[in-house]
């Protein structure tokens, strides 16, 4: 089976050695190059064959561009000019993409996310297709609209328009696919993979001792969305009779009145840290001595940090909001709070933070459930189904 893989390459706004595509979209690949042999340390069983994978990229400057990263998998990058993307509708992506599509001759073609030119790309393809929706925009916009407020609005649009063009949606919790019911024909839920690190990570992780001072990680762009705020002010009571050190990490700008506040509340604490943007490897070295996560967020569809966070074998409080609970199930493999209340987030910090025994039960059961479902092998295998399922419709 040869697939067309469309997602954004990230080295195209930050520097990187090599392609860096996002952490679902990584692990996914992953799965891909283990049903060919790569990385062993597992059973590959080589029922089904192999797929060929061919990544396709658009960017605005050119960047080290491998033939392969993988043995079944090459790499396509598609170099445009600036004024092609979200100015002209994507119309430069949409063409170069055609363009190469034709070249390659795809089985299927899947592209990855509505955010930018994916989509689009993918929805106008003369090919099987299939998109995973890894945001909604569309919800995100109503509960915190995002900015700059025309380009997001732009590319809920664009959402809207492609979502029915595709032959199937890939929703990555029940939330996406309730939510895309209305302009999806076929949806599947299947979530996202976990970057195998991570699962080594928590195998390391098993018996490690709690520290004096546990450390909770708090991980996501500073925005009202995330509702750091919040949190804060929630938890700074629990600071008076629980030593704990909260240490927060995402992107932030000062001017922006919500993150000048967040920078206001950090500063006058000398319990909370802000330490920037982490790439993949730091955040792997902040849970390897990290006693919680927390994820106080008011809309989140599968966040990638909450898996993460459980492969790793790091207990995980988060939102009762959104595809959350999918992942979450209060009690059994970590704690759902009502991002809207202060009591809630304080209590379940309280709760995990004293009963350090109890934290880690829950850890251990959210370690196995990531091994069981967001392995990426059992994903890449799940999304061989799917597309076979296409195209054989296709093909009548």
């Amino acid at each position: 089976m040869r697939i067309a893989f469309l997602v954004v390459d990230d080295r195209f706004d930050q520097p990187h050695p090599k392609p860096f595509f996002g952490s679902a979209p990584t692990a996914l690949l992953q799965g891909f190059a283990l049903l060919a042999g790569n990385k062993t340390g597992l059973t590959i069983d080589p029922r089904p064959p192999a797929p060929e994978i061919h990544v396709i990229c658009c960017g605005k400057k050119p960047v080290p561009a491998p033939e392969k990263i993988a043995p079944n998998i090459f790499y396509h990058q598609l170099i445009l000019p600036s004024w092609s993307f979200l100015r002209t509708l994507h119309a430069g992506p949409v063409l170069a993409v055609r363009k190469k599509l034709r070249e390659i001759r795809p089985d299927i073609v899947h592209a990855q996310g509505t955010e930018r030119w994916c989509a689009i790309s993918g929805a106008l393809a003369p090919f099987p297709k299939v998109l995973t929706i890894h945001g909604n925009l569309r919800l995100i916009n109503k509960v915190t609209p995002m900015q700059p407020r025309a380009y997001w609005k732009t590319q809920e649009m664009l959402e809207t328009f492609s979502i029915p063009r595709f032959d199937g949606v890939v929703c990555i919790t029940n939330y996406t696919e309730r939510n895309v019911a209305d302009l999806a024909g076929k949806t599947w839920v299947v979530p996202n993979a976990v970057d195998l690190a991570f699962f080594t990570l928590g195998e390391e992780r098993v018996g490690t001792p709690t520290p004096d001072a546990p450390k909770v990680l708090v991980v996501g762009h500073v925005q009202p969305r995330k509702n750091q705020n919040a949190f804060i002010d929630a938890v700074t009571p629990l600071s008076e009779r629980l030593p704990f050190h909260l240490r927060f990490f995402g992107g932030a700008a000062r001017g922006n009145p919500f993150c000048d506040d967040f920078f206001s509340r950090v500063e006058s604490r000398s319990w909370c840290h802000y330490g920037g943007m982490l790439g993949r490897a730091d955040l792997r070295e902040e849970f390897r001595g990290a006693s919680l996560l927390v994820l106080p967020s008011l809309e989140d569809n599968c966040p990638m940090v909450v898996l993460e966070a459980m492969a790793s074998g790091v207990p995980v409080i988060a939102p009762n909001v959104g595809g959350v609970p999918d992942l979450i199930r209060d009690g059994e493999n970590g704690l759902l709070i009502d991002p809207t209340s202060a009591g809630s987030m304080r209590e379940a910090v309280s709760r995990m933070l004293g009963d350090p025994e109890f934290a880690a039960r829950l850890a251990e059961k959210a370690r196995e459930d990531a091994e069981e479902k967001y392995h990426p092998r059992a994903i890449a295998l799940r999304h061989l189904e799917i597309y076979g399922e296409v195209i054989r419709a296709k093909r009548g």
